[in-house]
């Protein structure tokens, strides 16, 4: 699994889709070993290479994951439902009121990005948390109508598919 939270950066909030492609993408795209820098959110600095081995299936998790350039390398676009406001607050509350100044610009430049890039149009499934007297996820067809939700979340042979 990749987080793009470690592949952003205070400075690139959504700005980071070519360090993805060349540190992880493409390496992991031509069967080899990616290597990316993860960014340290406190200490505002990338840090040493981490190794992402290549693997059946990788999960890029995270806002942005489904962006037009990265569409076309993704076996399988699953998007969270989840209201904003929702997300959010588990942001703040996961990164506290260090964070506080960062969250301020965080609302509105993920506004910015998915006016200008959506992606739930292109999501093959929707993922959805199950309501509040059932536990886990219930998982639906997307809006891109490609897959169904008992559909494998990989396509056979070839490049490790990213989802």
């Amino acid at each position: 699994m990749l987080r793009l939270d470690d592949i952003a950066s205070h400075q690139e909030l959504f700005g980071w889709t070519g360090r993805l492609l060349s540190q992880v993408i493409g390496p992991l795209g031509r069967g080899e070993r990616a290597y990316y820098t993860p960014y340290d959110w406190r200490a505002r600095v990338f840090g040493q290479p981490h190794p992402l081995p290549p693997a059946p299936v990788i999960v890029v998790e995270g806002v942005g994951a489904g962006r037009r350039a990265l569409r076309p390398h993704l076996a399988l676009l699953l998007w969270m439902e989840l209201p904003a406001e929702a997300a959010w607050s588990r942001g703040r509350a996961r990164d506290g009121a260090e964070q506080r100044e960062f969250w301020e610009g965080w609302v509105e430049a993920e506004h910015r990005h998915f006016a200008e890039d959506p992606s739930r149009p292109f999501a093959d499934l929707l993922v959805r948390e199950r309501g509040e007297l059932k536990e886990g996820y219930e998982i639906l067809a997307g809006p891109a109508g490609t897959a169904e939700p008992t559909s494998p979340l990989t396509h056979g042979d070839g490049p490790p598919p990213m989802c």
